[in-house]
């Protein structure tokens, strides 16, 4: 599915940029990866979030990366609450 969403970044003091769905994978990853989830699990809760999350982008042509950021957990959390949890807090963390 090709979309063209574009992602309004935090504050709006960077030009937006447009949605890829590597970038939105490799961070899945790294969150349940971090959560001591074996590699094959992170791809496939990985490749599930994505799937929903693209569905969610396809009808909008701009969104916030903080609306990104609440869909993106909301279906993490079903796969992996723990994953979820540190996906939500990792602007606070860091």
């Amino acid at each position: 599915m090709a979309l063209t969403a574009d992602i309004v970044k935090s504050g709006g003091k960077r030009q937006t940029e447009k949605f890829v769905r590597d970038k939105l994978k490799a961070s899945i990853i790294a969150a349940c990866r971090s959560v001591r989830a074996y590699e094959g699990e992170a791809e496939n809760t990985a490749d599930l979030v994505c799937d929903a999350v693209e569905s969610w982008l396809a009808t909008r042509p701009e969104v916030t990366s903080g609306d990104l950021r609440i869909v993106t957990s909301r279906h993490l959390k079903k796969y992996h609450p723990e994953a979820a949890y540190l996906y939500e807090q990792y602007r606070i963390t860091i």
